[in-house]
């Protein structure tokens, strides 16, 4: 005769629920991985519907200043070459003379065109602040730093850029705006005697 399996007691537990919990384990991980995949996905829709949202806004001049500014990171730099200027310097015992060559650095080469459009107003702006400089005030690398700022800012005014507030009073900003015309001036040439 076969043998009776003996019966589990009410106080034992059969050895299905080791193999419920695996199965549970199993589908909790798998309901987690399928939660964080369709997260990520959801993210990433959204974050390019975002980017192509704002692409399609209809906002022309955004539009012309991305393009503008992805222009110029990829453009090589403009620069504009000054005729030398020779100027007396403001002294009190001897004469002291400044000649130097100033380029000026721009963001696009009809920019350059502009600069040559309004030269003779640009070359007396710049005579004046020369001319209104003392040799102490060029004797050193911050000085000679300030007066290019005070240039670049003094040309973008000269070509139709409103001038830019100084952070103190009679001091340049150390770095032109990211859509200032004329980014920088630099002197090729920097005689003072």
């Amino acid at each position: 005769m076969a043998e009776k399996k003996p019966e589990a007691d009410e106080g034992e537990q059969p050895a299905a629920p080791k193999t419920k919990t695996k199965l549970l384990v199993i589908i909790g991980i798998a309901v987690l991985v399928l939660v964080l995949v369709g997260g990520g996905g959801i993210y990433l829709l959204t974050k390019k519907k975002a980017d192509q949202g704002e692409e399609d806004t209809g906002d022309e001049p955004a539009k012309e200043e991305k393009a503008k500014k992805a222009k110029n990171s990829e453009a090589p730099p403009v620069y504009v070459k000054l005729e030398p200027f020779t100027v007396k310097l403001q002294s009190d015992g001897q004469d002291a003379y400044l000649q130097t060559t100033p380029e000026l650095k721009v963001l696009e080469e009809h920019t350059g065109e502009k600069v040559k459009q309004y030269m003779p107003e640009i070359r007396h702006h710049i005579l004046l602040i020369l001319a209104a400089k003392k040799p102490s005030d060029l004797a050193t690398p911050q000085g000679v730093q300030q007066l290019a700022n005070e240039i670049r800012d003094d040309v973008n005014g000269v070509i139709g850029e409103p001038r830019r507030k100084p952070k103190a009073a009679g001091t340049p900003a150390d770095k032109a705006g990211p859509d200032d015309p004329v980014q920088a001036v630099m002197f090729t040439s920097f005689i003072v005697q």
